[in-house]
């Protein structure tokens, strides 16, 4: 076999596609461009007590309330949370997209064949023909129509990646939020058993003076009632509370109730912190993810603009055949090499209308993703200037509402007295023992808001999402799973997700 012959003949298909590849520099479609969003430089609210416009440090935010058992439960829910390990498993489906969008760049088809056949003619002996060969056709990127398929799919792994950010951030709050939830109804069931006991000493002391005599009947009724309302309170919070519980179990990627060893029973709510840091609000563009992932949705639907527009030009092509063929002998003779090489071009101008009306719905798309990106942004603002007031109000709600308390117990302490002295009628003692359940369950509510508001404010600014160090890794369960099923190469390790991943 004559091997300089195709030595020669590779040489010469290459280097005509590599002509062809360096010419094709032309990129059709429009050039992303970030909307631009015009913000303020400081925060409305930033001057309160208790809010810093210094530098926030939130990768580990939920550290700030002190309490080892919430910290616990955290990294528990980002190790073991379910829905935050599909978002890892989006992220490969996505790596995978990119390589699919990758490797259009090569030669987009391949073929081999092989065949023989046996020929017979009525008046002469039959002989074998037989062949053996290999092409490959490759529409060459002119006018950029693969490479923007790779910017717009390059853009979607990003936002996938970032939607992992923001799922984490969300996680993260959902977790300290449910603690919270639990923390406080511990404290409103704290209170009401007390209140039950205080109301249940009044109602034996009306009793004993009843029975006496001293007091009606009416006086024995009314404690009864106030007593058995309160009582009433215990069931549906410990309800609420186990609801808490089994939401927290979801959450860590446990059964509902799952929670042994994990959740003390004396907990209290976390103590609010003395001062917040929140930054100023050009901070958000980058560190909200959910703001990363509008601006990346706008930016792979712009390479889709361009994807549609080199629709409009002509498209070429090269196709190669390299192989064997030999009639009666042998197949791989000297004289059995057959090559060829060919190109061609289409263009589809009688689809003009059909083409343009795609383009104009790429970009009809394009411009809602830049709506979305701008509205983001503003509803980013708005969730950091909600939390903040509510975070202000709260407090400072706090020194009042702990004042009301105190007075509310000595004005049940002062009713009783002056009852069982006989200065003062039931009346006195019914309204100060349900001013005082009333007071105490406003007081830890507060709290809570307060608390809450300290979650919201670090979710609306984005926190929490660094602490993966940059690494999105599925569960070492899942990789065995899906490793067993399919070669995923080394698509579990950690890689510069910029790379060329389609030409292997």
């Amino acid at each position: 076999m004559n091997y300089k012959k195709i030595l020669k003949l590779a040489g010469t298909f290459s280097g005509s596609a590599s002509v062809l590849a360096m010419s094709a520099a032309c990129t059709v479609g429009p050039e992303f461009k970030r909307p631009e969003i015009s913000l303020e430089p400081s925060w409305y609210q930033q001057e309160r007590d208790g809010l810093s416009s210094s530098e926030n440090e939130l990768v580990a935010w939920w550290e700030v309330f002190e309490d080892p058992t919430l910290n616990g439960l955290v990294e528990e829910a980002h190790l073991a949370n379910n829905n935050l390990e599909i978002a890892a498993v989006r992220i490969l489906e996505s790596r995978a997209q990119l390589g699919i969008a990758t490797g259009l760049r090569w030669p987009q088809s391949q073929f081999a064949e092989a065949g023989a056949d046996y020929t017979s003619p009525p008046d002469s002996t039959g002989s074998w023909n037989s062949n053996l060969g290999a092409s490959v056709a490759w529409e060459i990127d002119l006018w950029g129509r693969y490479r923007r398929g790779i910017e717009s799919a390059d853009a979607a792994l990003q936002a996938t990646m970032a939607s992992y950010d923001d799922f984490l951030v969300l996680l993260t709050a959902q977790v300290v939020q449910t603690y919270t939830t639990i923390r406080l109804t511990e404290e409103q069931l704290a209170i009401a058993r007390e209140n039950i006991r205080i109301q249940r000493r009044s109602y034996e002391i009306v009793e004993v003076l009843s029975r006496h005599g001293d007091k009606s009947a009416l006086d024995l009724q009314q404690a009864y009632t106030l007593l058995l309302g309160t009582e009433a309170t215990v069931p549906a919070l410990e309800a609420a509370l186990q609801q808490a519980k089994n939401a927290l179990s979801t959450l860590l990627g446990r059964q509902p109730g799952d929670l042994p060893g994990l959740l003390d029973d004396d907990g209290e709510l976390p103590p609010l912190p003395e001062e917040l840091a929140v930054g100023i609000p050009a901070e958000l563009l980058r560190r909200r993810p959910d703001v990363r992932v509008a601006e990346l949705n706008a930016m792979a639907l712009n390479a889709q603009v361009g994807v549609a527009t080199a629709a409009l030009y002509p498209s070429f092509s090269l196709t190669g055949f390299l192989g064997l063929a030999s009639g009666p002998g042998n197949l791989f003779g000297s004289d059995s090499l057959t090559y060829g090489a060919s190109g061609g071009f289409s263009w589809p101008f009688l689809n003009y209308g059909r083409i343009r009306n795609n383009i104009r719905v790429q970009d009809a798309r394009l411009q809602q993703a830049l709506i979305a990106y701008r509205e983001s942004v503003l509803q980013a603002v708005r969730e950091v200037e909600d939390a903040m007031t509510s975070y202000v109000g709260a407090v400072a709600q706090d020194g009042i509402l702990a004042e009301a308390v105190t007075s509310a117990q000595r004005s049940n302490e002062l009713s009783m007295l002056r009852y069982q002295e006989g200065f003062s009628d039931y009346q006195r003692v019914l309204d100060a023992q349900q001013s005082l359940f009333v007071q105490q369950g406003r007081y830890v509510d507060n709290r809570g808001t307060a608390v809450r508001s300290v979650v919201d404010l670090y979710k609306a600014l984005g926190g929490g999402w660094e602490i993966h160090g940059g690494r999105y890794d599925v569960s070492p369960a899942t990789r065995e799973q899906m490793e067993q099923r399919t070669n995923w190469d080394n698509y579990f390790d950690p890689q510069d997700d910029s790379e060329d991943e389609g030409g292997e």
